[in-house]
């Protein structure tokens, strides 16, 4: 009876996931989308979600799951963890910022950033959940050992290499760091280091490869003209720890304070995954969307062009809100 409720539910939800345009979640408000690509064939978008009406980032304390095997029709698999099934975590909750995904073994391995004190953002874990499928059954195995310099570090970003080596990143406040993971996925295997090279590293590190080239792509301070609108920047490398040469801007600002992205490829076709506000005109109730994303024949990548709904274009969002 209940994997029939489920079943429904599901379906439901799904009904509501439908959408060619931007954003592509409509029924709740997601950010941060982490997007993989798995062994059954279908594109899996991790997201963490704003809660309305908005009382604040701080208050964020649920993780869902999406997938499509057509980038038009997406599924809800549903809710996946929250901070009350965190035992080590902050005793007020909340402070389930940006996670990633990833596999290796038979293994998803879950990572989300969340502190473990009422001093939120001296206190910076991050947490590890596992499972044996993409969207469902996640437990959670404890927090990476990453030492005491945690003040605002957050946004994990964990990248497996074609030989199967993980590397393990995440960043915060200026700084980004990264270190190889034993193959458990769950300790690291040498010390931090901190990335070199990056211009104006601000949060939300996330890191692929393409035609052997590394790329670290991130959201900077963008502190221009007074406003702290973050723009999606992107270095590369020869080596997954770098150093790294700056490479430039491939997403303009969104309508949030904030951007987080996710880049992957999806049979054949290389896409960008981001947030924005247009459905709320609130910045932080946001909402994932995704766009098309071409690479020049160096190898750098062509800026993104933003594609909305029509009835999500900015002139009809400005008018429903009046």
């Amino acid at each position: 009876m209940r994997k029939t409720v489920v079943l429904i539910n599901l379906f439901i939800a799904s009904l509501f996931c439908v959408a060619q345009d931007n954003p592509f979640i409509r029924h709740m408000y997601t950010a941060d989308p982490s997007a993989h690509v798995w062994k059954d064939g279908r594109l899996y978008v991790y997201a963490s979600h704003d809660i309305a009406p908005p009382r604040g980032c701080d208050l964020m304390d649920q993780y869902h799951v999406f997938s499509t095997d057509d980038m038009i029709s997406w599924i809800d698999h549903g809710e996946i963890l929250r901070a009350s099934q965190v035992s080590w975590g902050r005793p007020e909750g909340g402070f389930m910022w940006a996670p990633d995904c990833a596999y290796k073994n038979g293994v998803y391995y879950f990572y989300f950033p969340h502190p473990s004190g009422t001093e939120w953002n001296k206190t910076w874990k991050v947490g590890i959940a596992t499972s044996k499928n993409p969207a469902s059954g996640f437990s959670v195995k404890g927090y990476l050992n990453l030492g005491d310099d945690n003040y605002a570090m957050i946004d994990p970003c964990v990248f497996v290499d074609d030989d199967g080596q993980g590397y393990f990143y995440y960043g915060g406040g200026g700084r980004c760091a990264g270190a190889k993971l034993k193959d458990n996925m769950i300790a690291l295997e040498d010390s931090l280091v901190f990335m070199e090279g990056l211009d104006d590293f601000h949060e939300a590190a996330w890191v692929f490869k393409r035609n052997g080239i590394y790329y670290l792509a991130y959201s900077d301070n963008n502190r221009e003209n007074g406003k702290g609108a973050n723009r999606l920047n992107y270095a590369t490398s020869n080596n997954p720890l770098g150093p790294w040469t700056y490479q430039g801007v491939y997403l303009y600002p969104t309508g949030c304070d904030t951007s987080h992205g996710s880049v992957v490829e999806y049979k054949g076709q290389w896409y960008a995954f981001y947030h924005n506000s247009i459905l709320s005109g609130r910045g932080n109730l946001r909402s994932v969307c995704f766009d098309k994303l071409y690479f020049n024949q160096d190898g750098t990548i062509q800026k993104v062009v933003q594609t909305l709904g029509e009835k999500f274009l900015p002139e009809k969002a400005q008018e429903s809100a009046r």
